[in-house]
């Protein structure tokens, strides 16, 4: 989630001000660690400065929880430094942040070990690392005349980030840790357990069809949900707004 001006920058300074407030012993009250965040091109960034990880992550909560509404719908990398942690706490804390509306998609760790685990779960470990795709060749659809389409014929694996100007078809499978962003209309011929975000330029007529609707998020225009796993047989389905809301409903292929 780029940072929106002003605004954000305040809620950043609030933050940093709660983080570092002097408490009885001369450290904050909400974190003893300095834990820093700041904007980035990809999203936010957390560093947690060293320190006890189970203490790190309580104070980073508790700060999320507290500024709710900003952080809500954001794409967060965390930078853990030289703390040791283990494949289960990232696991654990990347699904705590799923169900406060934040993606988790990068750990950057000078430790070995946390970065070994962050790959194990599908997450980036570099920036940089997830280049848009470019040997795939540009074709034109009759979807909207003012928007290129992007055909990509093969299975999106986990660390792929794909990104077009347009609309995005992919024939195959959106596996879990891949991301797809589109400012047009984004259709899965396959199975979608990955992250989608369509209309990424504030389109809110676009919408995400999949053969198989089972994503870790879908994000169209500003709004952001992480659909209930449904059971018993799949069906196409289709992601699309509706009263201001996000509605999954039958696609008719």
């Amino acid at each position: 989630m780029p940072l929106q001006g002003a605004s954000d920058a305040r809620i950043i300074r609030e933050i940093r001000s709660a983080i570092m407030e002097p408490g009885e012993h001369g450290m904050s009250e909400k974190l003893k660690s300095p834990m820093q965040i700041k904007g980035i091109r990809e999203g936010l960034l957390v560093s947690l400065g060293g320190g006890n990880f189970q203490d790190a992550q309580k104070a980073l909560l508790e700060q999320i929880d507290h500024q709710i509404a900003f952080f809500r719908g954001a794409r967060l990398a965390l930078d853990t430094g030289s703390t040791l942690i283990k494949a289960g706490e990232l696991g654990g804390l990347r699904d705590q942040l799923a169900d406060m509306g934040i993606l988790l998609w990068a750990v950057i760790a000078a430790e070995q070990v946390t970065e070994t685990n962050a790959r194990r779960l599908g997450l980036t470990t570099r920036f940089g690392e997830n280049k848009p795709e470019k040997n795939t060749p540009e074709v034109h659809t009759g979807m909207d005349a003012n928007k290129s389409a992007l055909m990509v014929h093969r299975t999106l694996r986990s660390g792929v980030h794909l990104e077009h100007d347009g609309h995005v078809t992919v024939v195959g499978d959106v596996n879990p840790g891949a991301e797809v962003s589109a400012t047009g209309n984004v259709v899965v011929w396959g199975h979608l357990h990955g992250s989608v975000h369509a209309g990424s330029r504030g389109d809110e007529k676009a919408f995400i069809c999949a053969l198989e609707m089972a994503p870790t998020f879908i994000h169209i225009a500003d709004l952001i949900t992480q659909p209930q796993v449904r059971r018993g047989k799949s069906q196409p389905e289709m992601a699309r707004i509706f009263n201001d809301t996000i509605i999954i409903e039958a696609w008719k292929v």
